[in-house]
């Protein structure tokens, strides 16, 4: 052994190295171990001769190459490997020859497959005979260890990448081992790469003609495997490999987001990427998506998101139809692929939203700027989701805001909302906690255009998720309606009702839930108490088999509602069991043959049992009676109801009905009555032998009896009532109309039949009978005129004339009974009338007006006698109309009934007779029905027609006269308030008299806004044609009586009717057009037909037009009723129903110009009525309010326009006599004086708002602009401050200082930057500006001490806060003037309190006389100061005249 060592130099010099190797690990070497060492010696040497210095040497570093497949051996660590081999290849006497040697022998070793192969996988350390080694149990591979030699980097990485085409031709997987990417994970992570260029350079070149496979193991590879400074020059190739290879994106994304690169090449490679996105398949999406959002940085977020939310098109990438079958329901069932595929997409976007916030804001602005719904699409309503599920505070409000604009205006739509649910159900259902919030968010706003949204959300989580995500939506639907908010409980049993109709199956296994709601109904309304039982009637009754579970628990509690002795519940049992009646008598659908199934016999019966038990609870109660017919009528109307149930509710009606209130016409009325009877309002005077007779007087006079004896056994179970008529009559029409088709022949003579009442000219004698008669006399014209509204309600639909003639007397019957109501009400003070609707409290009914007008008249001359008492004459009347307007809205209310009230005393009072208004009195007639405005359409009476024309039967065209235009009008107007406007909702749960505003509107409640929207464009036409016949009429009189109002050929009667009417028209088009759901995209359409019956008016005929082509047709048909205004009030309502129309078109710019020359035109226009008079009181002020605003508003120089009025026209009253109004501005009088002084006030306040703030960038120009806008308006405010000198009413100053802190405020705000940026350039304006705004503030100051010595609260309030910024004003100008190096120009003084009329007060002359001296002095030195003309250039003139306001109160 030692021979073979002396041998070769070399070989000797590597066996030893093993040997000392060898020896080093080895604690003993065992004896007989010899021959096996020999053995193995003798394999080497073979080896050494076949590899040469290769295999030699890396034996002699401590790696053996193994044979056959075998992995290599490593008997050292292989850092030590790394170390010895270097120095042998130093070492050598060959160098550096010995290295091509050595490169020659690797060559050749790995010329063999198996070998290569061995020699990519990690060395396998050597085991000694003890079984230990000195090699750590992982090694490297035996090439990754010559990698991380400087000496052979180079011809490794060069054989390395010549061999990966050999492999990857013969498919690269071999044997389990994939040797192309083997071969490139040798080359990441080494610790030094000599040659990263050229290594960057042979890889690109292998990613050229590599298959994708390689190609895509290279390109991940390459941030392992390059330096820094090879970057960007891999990155400027990928990037043009990216857009020719869209297969190797995500390899290539995943290799750039690892790279560091320059920002702009980062750039620019992001915007190849963005626009390859739409090209991308979706498996790649998420990693494109999150390598753009990943390489985005704060300055260009929101250029990059705009750009990423255009190109992302989940729509193409929606589930399949076959898969959205098969998805109906996610219960266990695997996501479609592409859903995956969008989850990870909105993961990513969710990640970066939560670590980068400037994201999250791009997104919110992104999604903001979209102006159409066409635009939107799903990927805004995802967005929104995971903007909302993020943890910050301010994305989820961002995104709770945002997604409430979007409802609101229509842009996201719930049709956009539900192809999302649809195409992404599993995708949505991650995001169900946010849903759920945002859909309570919406369906708790006072907002009502976005709650239908939130119910949306609401109904398709139900329909689209899971279980669990059912019973949560069926919970909080629970908890909005136990809310006790009107509004919200609405909206959420609508939501319920409708899942249970359209999902039974689903719902009724939540019937447990809905169920509790039966514990709060305490606080609901009648509308809402039927839906409730009609949700839990449907899922108890509307499937037996299903609903069995709650079926006892309804009947108990309806047994339990029914037998009480409380009226409440027992209409709560009434209205339960009748809605229980429906879902258990609804009629049953065949599949096949005929149209419905027989009602089985048991479910028959239990129908007819519970209508027995209604039946026999009611009897002794006539409101609940009467509540039983309109709830069984109501039944009936639906059409639900099965022909065998149907039948036996009308079997007995026209029977009883009959014996209880009709009876024979007979030569005269027996009976002792506490009025004598009278047969009046026979239509049929020819069939008066033989006929009937509405037995009213007799049946009052009985009930009335009734109540003053004491209750016995002997009285009848079953009482008959006259509250009963009206109901039992309704019940009886739709069961006549369900049986006959719609013919009424067979009750059709109770339409013309009379009514026994007294004689009506007792009412000219009221004050003859007692209050007992009063009373009865009261309850008989209101039963009159209720069966006369429900008989108008039963026969206005029938189509021939002589039905059409009676319905119409019987509108004037309605009509001049209500005149006689008015006078009889007003001497009957305490009287409540009769119930006529019969779902509300009688208690919240019952609170009506019981003051007659006189007493209410007294009480408000008696008020201002009080309130002028301290004033001076010829100012009383300026105290005494600004008194009225300075109310609070309640007391502004409660005044004007009382003022309506007082006109219809004046009406009265020249009839001979006080009256009242029915206005308080509407829930105590019975509702009328949509269908009798069709009565509209007929035509109005011609002018100067006689009355007895109406009544010839010579007549055929039925015509209106205007008493009954104007009640149909007004029946119109309250419908479509209650219907269209959507008022403000306050959140205030379980509030007592919310049902006082909805009682009347029952049958209105049955029809959605839509509904009576569209039956109102209906009526379109014939709303223009009256309001065209009033026009027509007004310009009549005009020209008869030559130009005035108040001439020969007026009549005062029918002028006051058709001023109303046409008052009413406007408003109800106004009304139509103002109502929200035009906004709405589906409604557009419903929007342009009324415009286009609008424009048509004017241009008939016409094509289609675009939306702005009607609105501007409409505008002038409208516009062209101005001339004919008779009334400020009319005139108001047209000036609000152009604004309206031109809304509709978008920005009314276009008009502004004509809307304020309309208003203009209107103020300066005397409004007096047919009397004579001048239109005056506060409905005339509030509306002479509304004008001016409106003027103001567009005006197009609103300071000018200030100046105009303050200047000229209130100089023109000051002149004019007491009674006198303004020569230019007729309107302005000194009872409307505070009108315009506030409205003045306010829109000065307004326009300097608007002015922008002085910048230190301003140019000359800008500033110069700037400062004379403000001189204008601090100019108006100087005019408008003085005035208070001549109107000092306490309204006036009340104005005066809340306006004036505001005009401060605002003047400090965005007035004084810009003084302190033109101060040097603008000196003598900045001068004059401030000297005149300091004799303001000086009045304002002089305002203060007047309400000390006043000591009125209302003006004092003010005070404090005026004196704030009175001082911030003296010290900000001081401010102003250091700022400009002028601050010894700057003084200041104490003023003197003083009144309004400059006078000092006397409080502060009790002072010593030194100190009366001092003051006085320094008085005269400031006076002395203002008078001298300073010098232009004098910078102390504006201290001068600043140094007056900073007051020493010490003496107060």
């Amino acid at each position: 052994m030692m021979r073979r060592k002396r041998s070769s130099g070399g070989k000797a010099e590597g066996s030893a190295s093993v040997e000392a190797g060898s020896n080093k690990t080895k604690k003993s070497r065992p004896t007989g171990s010899r021959s096996r060492g020999e053995v193995q010696e003798d394999d080497e040497q073979v080896q050494e001769e076949s590899g040469g210095p290769f295999v030699v040497m890396l034996r002699a570093a401590g790696v053996t190459l193994g044979q056959a497949g075998t992995a290599n051996q490593i008997a050292v660590d292989q850092v030590v490997f790394q170390k010895r081999l270097q120095q042998k290849l130093l070492r050598s006497p060959r160098y550096p020859g010995i290295l091509q040697d050595f490169n020659a022998g690797m060559e050749g070793h790995m010329e063999d497959p198996e070998r290569f192969r061995s020699c990519l996988l990690p060395c396998v350390p050597r085991l000694t005979d003890g079984g230990s080694s000195a090699a750590s149990s992982f090694q490297e591979s035996l090439l990754r260890m010559l990698l991380g030699m400087d000496l052979l980097q180079n011809s490794v990485i060069n054989m390395l990448v010549e061999k990966v085409p050999e492999f990857m031709l013969s498919g690269g997987d071999d044997g389990g081992l994939n040797v192309p990417r083997v071969i490139i994970n040798q080359l990441k992570w080494l610790d030094r790469v000599l040659d990263s260029k050229e290594l960057a350079a042979k890889l690109m070149e292998l990613v050229s003609v590599a298959p994708v496979e390689v190609q895509r193991d290279v390109i991940t590879s390459l941030p392992e495997i390059l330096d820094d400074s090879q970057h960007n020059d891999v990155a400027r190739e990928l990037k043009a490999l990216l857009l020719e290879k869209t297969q190797l994106t995500v390899a290539i994304l995943d290799a750039l987001s690892s790279l560091n690169l320059s920002s702009a090449l980062l750039a620019e490679v992001r915007g190849v990427v963005t626009a390859t996105l739409t090209a991308v398949q979706l498996d790649d999406l998420p990693v494109v998506v999150k390598f753009i959002l990943h390489s985005v940085s704060a300055s260009d977020a929101y250029e990059v998101v705009q750009d990423l939310r255009l190109k992302l098109e989940l729509d193409q990438w929606a589930v399949s139809p076959v898969l959205k079958a098969s998805q109906k329901r996610l219960k266990g069932r695997a996501p479609a692929p592409s859903q995956d595929s969008v989850a990870l997409v909105l993961d990513g976007i969710k990640s970066t939203m939560r670590f980068q916030k400037t994201l999250s804001e791009a997104w919110l602005k992104a999604i903001e700027n979209v102006t159409e719904a066409k635009d939107h699409k799903v990927i805004d309503v995802l967005l929104l989701l995971i903007l909302h599920a993020t943890n910050a505070n301010h994305s989820r409000r961002g995104a709770e805001r945002l997604l409430r604009l979007k409802a609101r205006a229509g842009l996201i739509t719930e049709e956009l909302l539900q192809r999302t649910f649809k195409g992404y159900a599993q995708v949505m259902r991650g995001f169900f906690p946010s849903i759920r919030a945002l859909a309570q968010s919406l369906l708790r706003s006072p907002d009502t255009a976005v709650v239908p949204f939130g119910g949306h959300m609401y109904r398709l989580s139900f329909i689209t998720f899971d279980s669990y995500c059912q019973q949560e939506v069926v919970g909080s639907l629970v908890a909005h309606v136990c809310s006790g908010v009107g509004g919200e409980v609405d909206v959420a049993l609508e939501l319920l009702c409708g899942l249970g109709a359209e999902h039974p199956s689903e719902m009724v296994l939540y019937a447990v839930f809905v169920k509790g709601i039966l514990d709060y109904m305490d606080h609901l309304t009648p509308r809402q108490i039927r839906r409730l039982f009609q949700v839990l009637s449907r899922l108890a009754f509307g499937a037996p088999s299903l609903g069995c579970s709650i079926q006892d628990d309804m009947h108990i509690v309806i047994r339990k509602q029914l037998s009480s002795t409380v009226p409440k519940y027992k209409r709560i049992g009434i209205m339960g069991a009748v809605m229980v009646v429906g879902s258990m008598g609804a009629s049953r659908p065949q599949a096949e043959g005929s149209q419905s199934a027989a009602l089985p016999q048991e479910t028959y019966r239990q129908v007819t049992a519970l209508l027995e038990l209604v039946t026999a609870c009611s009897v002794g109660c006539p409101e609940a009676a009467a509540l039983c017919y309109d709830e069984l009528a109501n039944l009936v109307l639906s059409n639900i109801l099965d022909p065998t149930v149907q039948e036996w509710i009308g079997k007995s009606v026209l029977e009883d009905f009959q014996d209880d209130f009709v009876v024979d016409l007979g030569p005269q009325i027996t009976g002792s009555l506490p009025l004598p009877a009278c047969v009046l309002f026979n239509l049929d005077e020819e069939e008066s032998e033989g006929g009937i007779a509405v037995n009213l007087l007799p049946l009052l006079a009985r009930e009335v009896q009734h109540r003053a004896e004491p209750w016995s056994s002997k009285t009848p179970k079953r009482q008959v009532s006259a509250v009963c008529l009206s109901p039992f009559f309704r019940l009886l029409r739709v069961c006549e109309e369900r049986q006959h088709q719609g013919d009424l022949e067979e009750i059709d003579a109770l339409l013309g039949c009379p009514l026994i009442l007294t004689d009506l000219a007792v009412v000219d004698k009221l004050e003859t009978l007692t209050k007992a008669e009063r009373e009865l006399m009261c309850s008989l014209l209101f039963t009159a005129i209720n069966w006369f509204r429900e008989v108008v309600n039963g026969f206005c639909r029938l189509k021939e004339t002589e039905m059409k003639m009676k319905v119409m007397n019987r509108l004037q019957n309605i009509t001049a009974l209500q005149a006689l109501l008015e006078t009889t009400l007003a001497v009957s003070p305490g009287y409540i009338p009769p119930l006529a609707n019969f779902d509300g409290d009688a208690s919240e009914a019952a609170s009506v007006p019981t003051s007659s007008a006189q007493p209410s008249r007294a009480k408000k001359d008696g008020g201002k006698r009080k309130g002028s008492s301290k004033t001076s004459p010829e100012k009383s009347d300026v105290l005494e109309e600004s008194e009225e307007t300075q109310q609070e809205p309640a007391e502004k209310a409660e005044k004007g009934k009382k003022e309506e009230k007082a006109e219809k005393g004046k009406k009265g009072e020249k009839e001979g007779r006080p009256s009242v208004s029915l206005g308080g009195y509407r829930p105590f007639f019975r509702e009328l029905d949509m269908e009798v405005l069709s009565v509209l359409q007929c035509g109005l009476l011609p002018r100067k027609a006689p009355d007895t024309e109406l009544h010839t039967k010579e007549r055929e065209e039925v015509l209106l006269g205007p008493a009954e235009l104007l009640f149909l009008l007004e029946d119109l107007q309250a419908k479509l308030e209650f219907s269209l406007t959507a008022a403000p909702a306050k959140r205030v749960p379980f509030a007592k008299g919310r049902t006082e505003k909805s009682v009347g509107f029952s049958h209105l409640h049955q029809r959605s806004s839509k509904e009576v929207a569209s039956y109102c464009i209906q009526l379109l036409p014939s709303l223009c044609s009256h309001l065209e016949g009033c026009h027509n009429h007004f310009q009549t009189v005009l020209s008869e009586n030559g130009g005035v109002v108040d001439g020969p050929a007026t009549d005062p009667q029918e002028h006051q009717l058709l001023s109303s009417a046409y008052q009413l028209l406007l408003q109800v088009l106004n009304t139509t057009f103002s109502w929200s759901g035009f906004s709405q995209p589906g409604h557009r359409s419903l929007l342009k037909s009324a415009l286009a019956l609008l424009a048509s008016r004017l241009k008939e005929g016409a094509p289609d037009l675009t939306l702005e082509q009607l609105v501007r047709h409409g505008f002038d048909y409208l516009l062209n009723l101005r001339s004919t205004v008779p009334t400020l009030g009319a005139a108001l309502g047209l000036c609000q129903l152009l604004a309206t129309v031109t809304s509709r078109a978008g920005p009314a710019a276009a008009y502004r110009e004509q809307t304020a020359s309309l208003a203009r035109g209107f103020l300066t226009q005397p409004w007096v009525n047919a009397s004579g008079e001048r239109e005056r009181g506060q409905k005339f002020n509030e509306g002479l309010q509304t004008v001016l605003g409106i003027y103001l508003e567009h005006v197009d120089d609103v300071l000018t326009a200030v100046e105009e009025i303050a200047g000229e026209g209130v100089a023109e009253l000051v002149n004019a006599a007491k009674d006198a109004s303004s020569e230019t501005w007729p309107t302005l009088t000194r009872q409307t004086f505070l009108v315009f002084y506030k409205g003045m006030l306010w829109e000065l306040e307004k326009a300097v708002k608007r002015i922008p703030a002085g910048k230190m960038s301003d140019s000359f120009e800008s500033q110069s602009v700037k400062l004379l806008t403000w001189n204008l308006a601090v100019r108006d405010f100087h005019i408008l401050v003085n005035l208070v000198k001549v109107f000092d009413g306490r309204p006036v100053l009340n104005a005066c200082l809340k306006f004036g802190r505001l005009f401060l405020d605002a003047f400090l705000r965005l007035g004084m930057p810009l003084l302190d940026y033109s101060f040097k350039k603008h000196k003598e304006d900045v001068q004059s500006l401030l000297k005149t705004f300091q004799l303001s503030t000086r009045q304002l100051h002089h305002m203060c001490g007047h309400s000390k010595i006043r000591q009125d609260t209302s003006l004092t309030n003010h005070v404090p806060a005026l004196k704030k910024s009175l001082e911030v004003f003296i010290y900000r100008v001081k401010a102003m003037l250091t700022l400009n190096n002028c601050q010894e120009a700057f003084w200041t003084g104490n003023l003197k309190n003083r009144d309004l009329k400059g006078e000092e007060i006397l409080s502060q002359q009790a002072r010593d006389s030194e100190e009366e001296q001092e003051e006085q002095q320094e008085e005269q030195d400031e006076e002395q100061a203002e008078d001298e003309d300073s010098d232009p250039g004098d910078k102390r003139r504006p201290g001068g005249d600043l140094e007056d306001d900073i007051t020493d109160d010490s003496d107060d």
